[in-house]
């Protein structure tokens, strides 16, 4: 007896009484079908009603002459209630060889006929009698077998409207590939059974596919996007299940997010910070518009707002201290091309003739503080920029030089760097906030923490994930980009992962980095995108229509998830606690300062007099 047996009845009724619980009771036992069954079932002529649920069984009648590999893949991933069944039956080779014999005769015939009448050529003809005998040469030499392939589909829904809804899709779908289904009329009991997990073909409709175009419907390729272990990036919304990936597993540690305003990417970036931190991960946040700070004072990180009046420094003399398996000279020259590169964004430009100057003034201003390759870099005290200025003025030809970069020493700009590094970055997580400086200063401020950041993850090996959001600023200059690549293609070789973010999407694409920087990213996540951007994320990703009006008709927090060759479409999801701690919403951050303070007054009020 099949599982449907205990459903309902194999007689023709037009309903069935239900289980009682009073029959339940009565036999004292309750076993596996009174447990699965519906309360009540009717079967129609076009669908059956299973308790509160509608079925429909459908089955394929017709097929293209050429199926494309995966052409059933929409079918297994709508966001649907939706069961199949494909039932095949190997044929006999020898069998079949004899009865196209006489089918390519019937055609030959055919053909022979209409040219003795004069009549044109009728090219279907032509192609029957070719597919047959290449046909016939595959079976011939046994590159191919032929089967009897019956292909069910089953829908469900909870209104009749809702169920011709689905109907509706899957046909559009199939019919957009020439594929074509009918309902199993006066068969719904029969077809249901033959889409249930029983192995039986009750249905018994048909099609005779050779191994080629069977083998498209295989795999069902499903958008399964998880690994077995990591953090939750969010569900997948084909089918509900997981996303979980750790990024450190992968052959580099690298993401980029692309999103438009309000629709989510900083909530998904903290979300992730906060889960990352669980998981022994140290996180660098260069936060442009001071919305980690809440994040930083809850998990008890370090926060440090970096502006022209602010109490935090950073001096860019600072040196690496060279690992084991690095050459100090090598090291010394790479921050002294780093340094050049920070003063050609500083100065708005250098000539081939000022870049010279510039190179030589640096390397002279270490000499200056007895910084050599042979020195300890560690036990040496760095220079300031004041002194690389007073190396500079002494040189020749750099009058203009020493005049562009005296507001950095002396003029409104001076106390942004010209100062020794105060930051001490020990903690979990910690936080550069951007947002006060100014916007002239942003490339430079964020050129600048991005070098010490860097100078800090080369002392010591630990797992760290580095979050650049609005990205897009490092990408205006040439040689913030190009230093900003040359992290994420050296990070993984000091346990770091580059996370950029980023809402102008064309200012980072269409910097020469922009794409580099993508392909050496192993996880991308794309959110909401704007209509004037889309068409340029559309190209960029290889994405398909469906695909990119996906991308335009997101709600927040929804888009495409990338990891290697695979990409899904994501929802993120966060606890209430993880809510709380991460959200970006305004009105949600006023409801929580007010509860805290209504709280501490209550505190206050409850508290005993003194």
């Amino acid at each position: 007896m099949g599982l449907f047996d205990f459903i309902a009845p194999k007689k023709e009724v037009a309903s069935v009484r239900p289980v009682l619980p009073d029959d339940i009771y009565q036999s004292g036992t309750l076993e596996l079908q009174d447990v699965i069954a519906p309360h009540a079932l009717k079967i129609n002529p076009r669908e059956l009603d299973l308790g509160e649920r509608i079925a429909r069984t459908f089955f394929v009648i017709s097929y293209p002459r050429f199926l494309t590999t995966g052409w059933f893949a929409p079918i297994i991933n709508m966001d649907k209630v939706i069961d199949v069944a494909i039932y095949i039956h190997p044929l006999n080779s020898n069998d079949m060889l004899r009865k196209f014999q006489k089918k390519v005769a019937e055609v030959q015939s055919q053909i022979s006929q209409r040219e003795e009448k004069g009549m044109v050529r009728d090219p279907l003809l032509d192609t029957a009698y070719q597919d047959i005998e290449h046909l016939r040469d595959q079976l011939q030499q046994a590159q191919e077998r032929i089967f009897d392939v019956g292909l069910y589909i089953t829908i469900y829904g909870n209104t009749r409207e809702e169920l011709d809804k689905v109907e509706s899709e899957v046909r559009s779908i199939l019919e957009s590939r020439l594929i074509y289904i009918r309902p199993a009329l006066f068969q719904q009991e029969q077809g249901f059974r033959s889409v249930l997990p029983l192995c039986s073909d009750e249905l018994e409709v048909h099609t005779k596919l050779n191994s080629q175009p069977l083998s498209s419907i295989f795999p069902f390729i499903s958008f399964d996007l998880t690994s077995d272990r990591g953090i939750l990036y969010g569900v997948n919304r084909h089918n509900s299940s997981l996303i979980l990936f750790d990024r450190f597993s992968l052959e580099n540690y690298n993401s980029v997010t692309f999103a438009k305003s309000g629709s989510g990417k900083s909530y998904t970036t903290k979300l992730e910070i906060l889960r990352s931190l669980m998981f022994d991960a140290e996180v660098i946040v260069i936060d442009p518009e001071r919305e980690y700070e809440y994040l930083a004072e809850t998990v008890g990180g370090r926060y440090f707002n970096i502006s022209l009046s602010s109490e935090h420094h950073i001096n860019p003399f600072d040196l690496p201290i060279p690992r084991e398996d690095e050459n100090p000279t090598d090291v010394l020259r790479n921050n002294i091309i780093t340094l050049v590169g920070l003063f050609r964004i500083m100065l708005g430009g250098l000539t081939p003739e000022e870049d010279a100057i510039i190179d030589k003034a640096i390397t002279e201003t270490y000499a200056l503080k007895d910084i050599t390759p042979d020195a300890n870099f560690a036990q040496v005290e760095p220079p300031l920029l004041s002194d690389f200025e007073l190396v500079l003025s002494g040189m020749e030809g750099s009058d203009s030089l020493v005049q562009r970069l005296s507001k950095y020493t002396k003029g409104t700009w001076s106390g942004f760097m010209n100062r020794p590094t105060n930051v001490d970055m020990n903690k979990k997580l910690v936080v550069f906030s951007v947002r006060d400086m100014e916007d002239d200063l942003k490339p430079v401020a964020m050129y600048i923490i991005t070098h010490h950041i860097w100078t800090v993850v080369r002392k010591e090996l630990r797992k760290r994930l580095l979050v650049i959001d609005e990205a897009w600023w490092m990408m205006k200059s040439e040689d913030t980009a190009s230093f900003l690549f040359g992290i994420i293609k050296r990070g993984r070789k000091y346990y770091l992962g580059v996370s950029t973010i980023t809402q102008d999407v064309s200012d980072f694409l269409n910097s020469p980095y922009g794409v580099p920087m993508i392909t050496n990213s192993s996880i991308q996540l794309l959110l909401r995108q704007s209509p004037t951007s889309v068409d340029l994320v559309q190209q960029t990703f290889k994405l398909s229509d469906e695909e990119k009006y996906l991308l335009l008709e997101s709600d927040v927090g929804e888009g495409i998830f990338f990891a290697g060759l695979k990409h899904v479409a994501i929802k993120v999801i966060a606890s209430y606690t993880e809510d709380q701690i991460i959200t970006s919403d305004p009105s949600q951050i006023l409801a929580i300062k007010k509860a805290k303070q209504d709280l501490a007054a209550q505190q206050e009020a409850s508290a005993p007099a003194v």
